[in-house]
């Protein structure tokens, strides 16, 4: 038998991911990918891969899964209700998927998105360069149950580590800066849309994600006289009623309500991860500002292989064992 993880069931929002497809816009399709990318270069540090290895994304709910051989895993992203045989994993881990056990991943406790890793990678066909479910533009779709997919050759053995992964589950602060059309938007609409409290909506998908709010809708000088034009992941538009929508990896290509500014990327796995009750609030930063935010986070998504820590430490590793007072309370030797 092919070296595969058998889907035994499937939750809807069950797709593989990488980080998209790249250089199709003036085609009508947008990039994609992975809702929250930062969960993929998680996953792929822990398993030892490209950061741009594909993975399974989970929308809320997971799945019931069995490998035909041994597999290693990593699990990363919103953490999720996880258990091998009834025995419970760690989440922002790897562990070892033994051939014939059940791994049962259940709903989110925090997030909206979780992500399933692989030793090997996904060997999927790439459609325009990437592996990536495009829902929205009809390439690929969702994994169904009974799928078998194939994983390829493995040949790193380690399991066992774990990381701290980057905060963005509860909400907080997103960065944004002006867009095209922020200076339609009058200065006090400015103000009140950074000193506003949003939540991200439940109806909100990988298109992208609607805001909730006190109060009145933002109005712009432009009403709804803007053309249409190239529109982005990130891009935050104001509707016809007021209501910001933070586009996501599967927005349109192209749109016409105002936009009143950008989310930065590296804080659009805040957005994409918030659920209804996480309150998120937009800090507008300039461009200089948004680059060196960006180099940062870079250079630290580069900088994960080496922030791994095993989950059971060997103490003939561990150059601080003395401080764990093991024999705390002896007071002689006899």
């Amino acid at each position: 038998m092919s070296r595969s993880l058998c889907v035994k069931r499937s939750a809807p929002g069950l797709t593989v991911q990488d980080l998209g497809r790249r250089g199709y816009l003036s085609y009508g399709v947008s990039q994609g990918g992975a809702a929250d990318p930062l969960a993929l270069a998680e996953g792929a540090a822990l398993l030892g891969q490209e950061p741009d290895s594909a993975a399974i994304e989970m929308a809320s709910v997971g799945g019931v899964f069995e490998a035909t051989e041994d597999l290693r895993i990593a699990l990363t992203g919103a953490p999720m209700q996880c258990a091998v045989d009834g025995e419970r994993l760690r989440w922002n881990a790897s562990h070892l998927l033994p051939a014939g056990a059940t791994l049962t991943i259940g709903s989110a406790k925090a997030g909206n998105f979780g992500y399933l890793s692989l030793g090997g990678g996904l060997l999927l066909p790439e459609i325009m360069g990437a592996q990536s479910a495009h829902i929205a533009a009809g390439i690929s779709g969702a994994i169904e149950t009974g799928t078998a997919l194939p994983i390829g050759p493995d040949p790193r053995s380690q399991v066992g580590m774990t990381l701290d992964p980057a905060p963005r589950f509860e909400g907080g602060v997103v960065r944004v800066v002006p867009s095209l059309q922020t200076d339609l938007f009058e200065s006090v609409e400015i103000a009140r849309f950074e000193a506003t409290e949003f939540r991200r909506d439940v109806r909100s998908n990988r298109m992208g994600a609607k805001l909730t709010f006190d109060g009145h809708g933002f109005a712009s000088e432009a009403g709804l006289t803007i053309l249409s034009e190239v529109i982005v992941p990130g891009d935050i538009q104001i509707t016809g009623d007021g209501t910001p929508f933070v586009l996501m990896s599967e927005c349109q290509t192209v749109g016409g309500y105002p936009r009143i500014g950008s989310v930065l990327p590296s804080d659009l796995p805040r957005v994409a991860q918030a659920t209804a009750s996480a309150p998120l609030r937009f800090k507008f930063v300039t461009l200089e500002t948004a680059i060196a935010i960006e180099t940062r986070a870079t250079q630290a998504r580069e900088a994960l292989p080496k922030s791994l820590m095993p989950l059971l430490r060997d103490p003939r590793n561990m150059r601080d064992l003395l401080a764990y007072q093991l024999i705390s309370g002896a007071v002689s030797g006899e």
